[in-house]
C-alpha cells in the first residue's frame, strides 16, 4: 500500500479508469465473438448486422483509447475479409 498522498490518489485513478476501460474492452470482444460465430454459421444477414456491431465496439474501444487504433483497424479488417469471403 501506497504511503504518498498523491499515490494513494493516483491507484484510486487508476482503479476507476481499470473498470472504466474493461466495460469497452469487454464490449468489443463480446461483438468481435459474436461476429466470427455468426460468419461461421453461414448466416449473411445474421453476419453482416453482427460484423457492424463488432465494428462500432471496435471503434469506440479505440476512440476511448482502451486499446490502440492500429489494433482495433486490423481486427476490422480481419472481420471484413471473413465476411467477404462468406458474401461471395
Amino acid at each position: 500500500m501506497a504511503n504518498i498522498k498523491s499515490q494513494i490518489k493516483r491507484n484510486r485513478q487508476n482503479e476507476k479508469r481499470r473498470l472504466r476501460n474493461r466495460v469497452f474492452r469487454g464490449r468489443a470482444r463480446t461483438f468481435v465473438k459474436k461476429a466470427r460465430l455468426a460468419i461461421e454459421s453461414g448466416d449473411v444477414e445474421a453476419a453482416r448486422e453482427a460484423t457492424r456491431m463488432a465494428v462500432s465496439a471496435l471503434d469506440k474501444a479505440a476512440e476511448k483509447g482502451v486499446i490502440h487504433k492500429n489494433n482495433a483497424a486490423r481486427r476490422k479488417s480481419r472481420l471484413m475479409k471473413r465476411l467477404a469471403a462468406l458474401e461471395k
